[in-house]
């Protein structure tokens, strides 16, 4: 039979980690309530002046086999298990001497921390805590009357409840202390099953996942998908901290894959990365190369730009529709240039390493104060390992995560033309195109030129029409540098963005007659059509552009729409049937192709 509160009178306490471990007791004394310990706990609380009783004087047994055996005890086990109010129980506590424990404060051996570490096999076996699940899974079973505390985190929960309560807890605690105990236990026995199975090269017969609510969100992807939370693996840290705002789900994914992205691009670069994304990808992404004088212009640059700041202007103007709502990641420390240009575009969010104070100053005020910043940590390693685990409709996929197969200069070296004439501007733009579709919804090709993504085709399921839509991207661009759109004369009052939508419709020219005379209102002089002349003299201009693919070219179709938007460097993975005639296409077309031999479909 159940009672809401249940005092405690009396706590067992052995604990690996000791952290506030005497706030704790302090409180329990407090509360009268009697200690019993073990080993380093015990001799912690003495040395603080804190009343406890040693368990081996308890149970009348010494610890021994080098502490293997310490609280394995009828008088422990039979304390925490006994049903209070059961006659035959309590007769049995009281022909055997054993007293209740009401409390018990457990956190087991550092086992993780320990294979983490890289010991040796023995002294990881030595880490596997056995008493301490065993009395954890005894007092989580007798929740009715006896709390379960298995996280330094629950300390002031636990002391804020005994003082509220007169030295008691409630049933809801308890059951939700239970809870948390079995899922504690389940993830460390967990632990141990993969490292075992990792000895022989096995794969353990049953994965156990525990997650640990860090905070929840809003909603999913749509306002109808409720419950939804972020939890972190194990109860380890989350790969970044939450400096200003409430991040979404489809945030926080843009924010882990952009990280990546530009991260990676960072270390094969050595130069500072941004990228600009929606929905899981990316419009588009670069590094900090100087802008040419056309492009300050077309881009409305500032007269100054830092680096970062710089990089991230290239990201955003791949294009610049696309990127409005986007959400920012930059691969290094935000400096105020950066903020100062992030604050004048619509974006939902940032992440990036970290922020100056006047750069997190600007970003945070940002929105009304609503803008979500997000600070990455570098160093960051996933606790789980680098399988990767999904759960979808009652099924889990599992599969190595490609984070750890970089994208490098040095992959770019097998050329496969008879042209091998592979500048350095080049290659780079290879290497950014690449790693830039690495982490876009498949199937998936990316335009690059002067350390930019200047078209970006994803999610297609043809390649070639990856193509033609990256294609249509970079003529966009490429236009927008054109001399009659570069002379497009705006009323005064016609904002940046509105400005950067109407230069976007003039090139595309598809507007219905309500839609154009809206659209002319903007202008101090109407300007006429783009003829195809125009797009002609001026696309004719275009050379050099990079294109990569995340598979191979199947055919040679998207090398002859390719060559129309002035591509003359290929990268894609090779391993093709068609690998012969897709070279003998670029071959014809004097294109310097270089196959890096890495297949990288993102879903």
């Amino acid at each position: 039979m159940s009672t809401d509160l249940y005092q405690v009178k009396r706590a067992l306490i052995s604990v690996s980690d000791k952290t506030d471990l005497l706030v704790l007791a302090a409180a329990l004394k407090e509360n009268g309530v009697q200690v019993l310990s073990t080993g380093g706990t015990a001799k912690a609380l003495k040395d603080a002046g804190l009343p406890v009783t040693d368990v081996s004087d308890y149970t009348g047994f010494p610890e021994m086999m080098d502490g293997r055996v310490k609280t394995l005890h009828p008088k422990v086990h039979g304390g925490l298990l006994a049903l209070r109010g059961n006659p035959d129980h309590e007769k049995a506590l009281t022909d055997h001497g054993i007293d209740k424990i009401d409390l018990l404060v457990v956190n087991l051996y550092p086992f993780q921390a320990t294979v983490a570490k890289g010991a040796s096999f023995e002294t990881c076996v030595e880490n596997i805590d056995i008493g301490g699940p065993a009395m954890i899974r005894a007092a989580a079973k007798n929740y009715p009357s006896v709390t379960t505390v298995t996280s330094t985190t629950q300390y002031a929960k636990i002391i804020e409840e005994l003082k509220t309560n007169n030295g008691c807890t409630t049933l809801k605690t308890r059951r939700s202390m239970s809870a948390a105990a079995y899922a504690h236990c389940s993830a460390y026995d967990s632990a141990v099953s993969t490292w075992f199975a990792a000895q022989n090269e096995e794969e353990p017969a049953v994965t156990t996942r525990a997650y640990e609510l860090a905070f929840p969100l809003k909603y999913g992807c749509n306002p109808h998908q409720l419950p939804a939370n972020i939890y972190s693996m194990n109860g380890a840290a989350l790969p970044f901290k939450v400096l200003n705002g409430k991040p979404g789900y489809i945030n926080l994914l843009d924010a882990l894959n952009s990280w990546a992205l530009v991260k990676e691009v960072k270390e094969a670069l050595g130069l500072p990365a941004a990228s600009s994304f929606k929905h899981v990808s990316p419009a588009g992404a670069a590094v900090a190369v100087p802008l040419t004088d056309v492009e300050k212009k077309a881009f409305e640059a500032p007269d100054s730009l830092s680096q970062s700041a710089l990089a991230y202007l290239r990201a955003r103007n791949a294009d610049p529709m696309c990127s409005f709502g986007d959400w920012a990641a930059l691969s290094d420390v935000v400096d105020e240039q950066t903020a100062t240009y992030l604050k004048t575009e619509v974006a939902d969010g940032i992440i990036a390493p970290g922020y100056t104070p006047e750069a997190l100053a600007i970003l945070t005020s940002k929105k009304s104060g609503a803008f979500i910043v997000l600070e990455a940590d570098p160093a960051y390693k996933n606790p789980a390992g680098m399988v990767d685990y999904r759960e979808i409709g009652g099924c889990v996929f599992a599969q190595r995560g490609h984070g750890d197969k970089p994208i490098t200069l040095e992959m770019m070296n097998n050329v496969t033309t008879k042209n091998k004439d592979l500048p350095e501007q080049a290659k780079r733009d290879q290497v950014l195109s690449a790693i830039t579709i690495k982490y876009t919804q498949s199937n998936s090709v990316g335009y690059a030129k002067n350390g930019m993504m200047v078209g970006v085709g994803a999610g297609q399921q043809s390649r070639v029409d990856c193509v033609k839509l990256a294609g249509r991207k970079l003529r966009t661009w490429w236009m927008r540098q054109s001399p009659k759109v570069l002379g497009l004369q705006f009323k005064a009052d016609v904002k940046r963005q509105a400005r950067v939508n109407a230069r976007v419709r003039f090139i595309e020219g598809d507007m219905t007659e309500i839609e154009r005379a809206t659209w002319q209102q903007q202008f101090e002089v109407v300007p006429e059509p783009l003829t195809q002349a125009d797009f002609d003299e001026h696309m004719k201009l275009l050379e050099g552009v990079t294109i990569a693919s995340d598979a191979f070219f199947p055919f040679r179709d998207s090398i002859d729409v390719a060559t129309q938007f002035g591509v003359k460097y290929i990268a894609q993975p090779g391993g093709s049937v068609q690998d012969a005639g897709v070279t003998e296409a670029c071959d014809q077309y004097n294109m310097v192709q270089s196959h890096f031999g890495m297949r990288l479909f993102h879903h």
